[in-house]
């Protein structure tokens, strides 16, 4: 316990020095890493990537697409991957649960920035080999702020899912759209009026099954943008239903399906 009070304090001192940069401090990285792998390798490799703006329009909103190149990676087979924000107060924005399959791993989405960072993408594999790709992007004021919604209206409009399979040829790659309507409230946004802080309340879980068989879970962070958003691909084996269930921190499940054919 006095080991991790350290390093969120020295964390917390380096996210100060880095807004006073407004640039990412590429110094936050040793104690992020001690935090989630300490004493752990960590190789940077060209089959993971990350594409995203330089310069994103908004911190709420930073679009990213995170590849793993399964046939690039000679032999490497990745199990998870990590997504990180190193200058976010709450660092780890997403895990991806990986099955063969994705055939690797294409994912369009959007995630949050508080600030200047290096956003990484981490692999591991089943005996806990670690690879990374890393970008940085210039991005601010996603995590915290002020909110004002109408609690009802919020409550009513969370969980209405679209998704989405372009029409495939069966055994070739397929892409998948998924979008759930969710406020994604991070726990550290005030509210307007009180300013008292808004309580988290955000989805935690989704589960991509294809003709009942699992394509890929996620377990989703807070750093994950408002009414979250995941295009993805994949590879139907045969005619079928994709299906996903998805749950939030309170406990609630949502679930879509749609029929996929050729």
């Amino acid at each position: 316990m006095k080991r991790l009070w350290i390093l969120v304090i020295a964390l917390s001192a380096l996210c100060l020095s880095t807004f006073a940069q407004a640039e990412a401090d590429p110094k936050l990285w040793a104690i992020v890493k001690e935090a989630f792998f300490p004493k752990r390798d960590i190789q940077e490799v060209d089959f993971l990537k990350i594409e995203a703006p330089k310069r994103a329009e908004s911190g709420a909103q930073v679009p990213v697409t995170f590849t793993y190149d399964k046939a690039a990676a000679n032999g490497v087979d990745l199990k998870k991957l990590y997504v990180i924000v190193d200058a976010n107060p709450i660092q780890l924005a997403s895990t991806y649960h990986l099955t063969d399959s994705l055939n690797g791993f294409h994912m369009a989405t959007r995630i949050r920035q508080e600030t200047d960072s290096y956003v990484r993408l981490i692999g591991e594999t089943a005996d806990g080999k670690l690879y990374m790709a890393k970008r940085e992007i210039r991005a601010a004021g996603g995590c915290g702020g002020t909110v004002d919604n109408n609690e009802s209206e919020v409550r009513t409009a969370a969980g209405k899912i679209k998704l989405n399979v372009d029409a495939p040829k069966m055994g070739e790659t397929a892409t998948a759209t998924f979008n759930i309507r969710h406020v994604m409230r991070t726990g550290l946004q005030r509210d307007l009026v009180s300013q008292g802080y808004v309580p988290a309340f955000y989805i935690n879980k989704t589960t991509f099954t294809y003709n009942g068989k699992e394509l890929m879970t996620v377990d989703v962070g807070v750093g994950t943008s408002e009414d979250p958003y995941m295009k993805f691909s994949f590879v139907p084996d045969a005619p079928g239903k994709l299906e996903i269930v998805a749950t939030d921190n309170e406990g609630k499940t949502f679930t879509q399906s749609v029929d996929v054919h050729s």
